[in-house]
């Protein structure tokens, strides 16, 4: 079949349409060889059109000419339980000069498994209706191989994730470089990354995948943390996952295991490369004779065309730990799970203990050992029982289990000894969850919170339904003595809505006020990274303000603000070496940070013009 041009009209289109079928198996592929050369050839693009989903989804395109030659398209199909049909399309803009052509079209292993009369073997599942005798590694892997969905019945939700309602039991981890991003469809990049989940084979379904462009860099990593299990024991544990790595530039998705926390644990599979435009499953065989847990890590190429897809990810014959104190997914410390606990939980002495302290140390609450006062909230435990970081602003908020971490309102506290009625209908800061919104918040409000991806998380947000247009409302964390020169504060935040205001930043320090950060007006509806850098200061308050816009449909929202690298220097008694320089205050810092306009020494040393 080509394409010939029929008439100068400014806009043509030329359609070929497919037969319907019914469905596929999960193995199907589609495969046919094209020509598309010419000056002014223009693109072409085949859609899948499944049965009541709009709109269609993009299984293929081609830009511009390839030359005048043949050449082979293999698209995955996997599998779709429902009607569809496909649409070559091809539109020209009135100047079209060439050929463009399709020939052998090729279905292949796309039918569903066939019947079987027995089904014999430990290795072996008998589907219930269809009769088919598949694997027994295909159950509960999220993919309905039988064809009657007899496989994925009565599977442990626990032991499997999708993405297509958020992250499930599995976190982001907080000690790589950036997160694993959430989609549906295409990535934001051409040539790159999935056009479709790998769950429903459809633009509507969900993914993670890693963005190579910019702000990220070569080898920076994105790591994703499986909850905790327990000992494999006698038996085997099996991870089955899918992923897509199809670019120029794509680098390694690496899969560790680990038993200690503070480890990256060993490497028990990694790919390198371009895989070509294709969802791959990959099956692990896990032994342990302690509790374990799995880290997906993504890294960076060394350019865009590098994005990274996940999908699907599944456990069998695995156990979640058993400690029902335990928060899945937390650190270990040594080989055993850490039980959660939050500061406001801790029993905190009525009286100090015994102590030699004058007015300007703060004394240790368990010891009564004796620290200065600008040690007290510097994001470094010097007490013995952290005490001294006690009343503080925590180091990383993510709002969960309705906790500030630290952070107040000082116009509220005032409100309340006023015994004020107004503070209702006040603008002010508040934790809200998308599991709790209004149908008409929808638009305005996040409908999950960023930690954890679902409408159960929670997150704090100003809420514009209170208030007046310039209204501003400010959240304060208590007053910080001293950072280090590499401080800088993280957080997510979500401006949707047709009359957001704005969102700042500010540092207060006496009574001086500065602007650190700032943004207006409607961003999109998902959430987004903000970095701010604050190296290194003494006594002074991060504040968080929020402006009204001038109606409701504006709410803004923040969730997981971590204060990085914010502890001050430790200085060592051992002597640099050749590759350091030694600041004026004994601090060794690589000879890299000289004259670079940061001050790395905290005294300025490294920046003095004499070097």
């Amino acid at each position: 079949m080509f394409i010939l041009k029929t008439s100068n009209s400014i806009s043509q289109i030329a359609r070929l349409r497919s037969p319907k079928y019914r469905q596929t198996g999960s193995n199907c592929t589609l495969s046919f060889w094209y020509y598309n050369y010419g000056e002014s050839v223009g693109a072409a693009e085949l859609r899948l059109l499944v049965d009541g989903l709009k709109p269609p989804t993009v299984l293929w395109r081609t830009y511009y000419s390839e030359g005048n030659q043949w050449l082979k398209a293999v698209i995955q199909l996997g599998r779709l339980p429902h009607a569809f049909q496909f649409s070559l399309d091809k539109i020209s803009l009135g100047i079209y000069e060439g050929v463009s052509a399709i020939d052998d079209i090729r279905f292949e292993n796309c039918a569903l498994p066939p019947p079987a009369l027995s089904c014999e073997g430990p290795n072996r599942f008998w589907c219930r209706d269809t009769k088919a005798c598949i694997d027994s590694l295909l159950v509960c892997d999220l993919v309905d191989d039988c064809g009657d969905g007899s496989d994925e019945d009565s599977c442990d939700p626990d032991l499997q994730c999708n993405f297509e309602n958020g992250l499930c039991n599995w976190e982001q981890d907080v000690q790589d470089d950036f997160d694993w991003i959430r989609i549906r469809g295409p990535t934001p990049t051409v040539n790159t990354g999935p056009l479709k989940d790998h769950t429903t084979g459809t633009a509507r379904g969900c993914y993670l995948y890693l963005e190579s462009s910019e702000p990220h860099r070569f080898w920076d990593k994105a790591v994703l943390l499986s909850p905790l299990f327990d000992p494999s024991g006698n038996g085997t544990c099996v991870f089955r996952f899918h992923y897509h790595m199809f670019g120029k530039e794509v680098y390694r998705l690496s899969v560790f295991q680990r038993t200690v926390s503070n480890a990256k644990g060993w490497l028990l599979w990694y790919k390198f490369g371009n895989q070509e435009n294709r969802w791959i499953r990959e099956t692990l065989f896990i032994r342990s004779s302690k509790p374990f847990q799995i880290l997906v890590e993504g890294t960076v190429g060394d350019g865009f065309t590098g994005d990274i897809g996940l999908d699907d990810v599944s456990f069998l014959g695995c156990t979640l730990y058993n400690d029902a104190q335990c928060t899945f997914g937390s650190f270990f410390k040594g080989n055993l799970p850490t039980i959660s606990t939050t500061t406001s939980g801790t029993s905190v002495p009525a009286t100090l203990p015994m102590n030699n302290c004058t007015e300007k140390e703060f004394v240790c609450r368990a010891s009564g050992h004796c620290i200065q006062m600008i040690q007290k909230c510097d994001f470094r435990p010097d007490c013995s029982d952290n005490s001294d970081e006690s009343a503080c602003v925590m180091e990383v908020c993510d709002f969960e289990d309705k906790d500030l971490c630290g952070w107040h309102q000082p116009a509220l506290e005032q409100m309340l000894e006023d015994n004020s009625i107004r503070i209702k209908k006040t603008f002010k800061w508040q934790l809200g969850r998308g599991a709790n919104l209004y149908p008409e918040q929808e638009g305005h409000c996040p409908l999950t919170d960023h930690t954890m991806s679902t409408g159960e998380g929670w997150y704090l947000f100003a809420d514009s339904s209170n208030g007046e247009f310039g209204h501003i409302a400010d959240i304060v964390t208590p007053v910080i003595s001293l950072t280090g020169p590499r401080c800088k504060i993280i957080f997510w935040n979500y401006m949707n809505g047709s009359t957001i205001g704005s969102l700042e930043v500010l540092y207060k320090s006496s009574n001086k006020t500065s602007k650190l950060w700032t943004q207006s007006g409607t961003q999109g509806p998902q959430w987004n990274r903000a970095e701010v850098f604050l190296g290194i200061r003494s006594n002074f308050q991060v504040i968080f303000r929020a402006k009204r816009g001038v109606s409701y449909m504006g709410d803004v929202a923040v969730d997981d603000i971590t204060f990085e690298d914010c502890s001050p220097l430790l200085i060592s008694d051992k002597p640099c070496t050749s590759e350091e320089f030694m600041c004026a205050n004994k601090y060794c810092i690589p000879k890299n940070n000289l004259c670079d306009f940061v001050n790395d020494c905290e005294d300025n040393s490294d920046e003095s013009p004499n070097i």
